[in-house]
């Protein structure tokens, strides 16, 4: 009789567990960290916040001013997810440090943009203009790409998403490059002739890509950004919970009115 007792109280408390785990997905004090640069990924994110405190997730938005720190901070666990960045990047990021991370589904789109200080057509553009671009590869070989669309470079391989300036075979004006961290671009426009900002950056230094920019991309870009987690973390309850709520017709609505189609939805 003694030894169904004890049993009988190992059960009760293993099924204690397992229930505990299954009924309430999130505890109360379940924290998801979520790096992001502050326009417009934070932006969006503060919008979801409460929903996700009603499925039990407290959201703890983690800001980031460049595009290196976040996912060195993802890879080492100092956060959970990362929204900032597109493929291409993550891509050619985690190649180049060896880290283990993944994309989940792209959120939007932000037009990257030829911006100028000086000039306000690119047929002004002097021969030998100095034309400031992204350091990193992903984004300097998208500035190049947009250039060489509207009729300003030749790229040898039209469709190299890594192109850099020694990839360029035809220079009509003879346009120098100048490689820069991708944050610095908008304090370096008073120097150069113009330069190819990401939208975030523009957006942060008041700039509107829809008036201010001499080039823009299409909707259409395949620059879609996404949110990042570590390999193996695709499936985590409350990265989920966090896919499902940006993905709504709520979140898209603020896209469209709060960025005026310089943030394009892609959901």
């Amino acid at each position: 009789m003694k030894k169904k007792l004890i049993v009988l109280i190992v059960l009760i408390g293993v099924l204690s567990i397992l229930l505990a785990g299954t009924v309430g997905v999130f505890a109360a004090d379940s924290v998801l960290k979520v790096g992001a640069t502050p326009v417009p990924h934070a932006e969006i994110l503060n919008q979801v916040k409460d929903d996700l405190a009603e499925a039990g997730i407290k959201l703890e938005i983690v800001e980031f001013t460049d595009y290196v720190t976040p996912n060195i901070a993802l890879s080492d666990g100092s956060i959970d997810a990362n929204f900032f960045q597109h493929v291409p990047y993550l891509n050619n990021f985690s190649k180049d440090r060896g880290l283990e991370l993944s994309a989940l589904d792209p959120i939007h789109v932000e037009p990257m943009g030829l911006y100028s200080d000086k000039y306000t057509d690119v047929e002004e553009l002097p021969e030998g203009a100095a034309i400031a671009v992204s350091n990193d590869p992903s984004n300097e070989g998208r500035a190049l790409l947009l250039l060489q669309e509207n009729g300003l470079i030749k790229l040898e391989n039209p469709e190299d998403l890594n192109a850099t300036p020694f990839d360029i075979i035809e220079n009509p004006k003879n346009l120098k490059f100048e490689e820069l961290e991708a944050a610095q671009l908008p304090r370096i426009l008073p120097d150069v002739a113009a330069a190819v900002i990401n939208t975030n950056y523009a957006l942060e230094a008041g700039l509107n890509p829809m008036e201010d920019a001499l080039l823009i991309e299409g909707s259409n870009s395949p620059y879609a950004n996404v949110v990042a987690v570590r390999s193996g973390d695709e499936d985590r309850e409350d990265i989920k919970k966090l896919m499902e709520v940006l993905q709504t017709q709520e979140v898209k609505d603020f896209i469209l009115k709060e960025y005026e189609g310089s943030v394009v939805p892609v959901f």
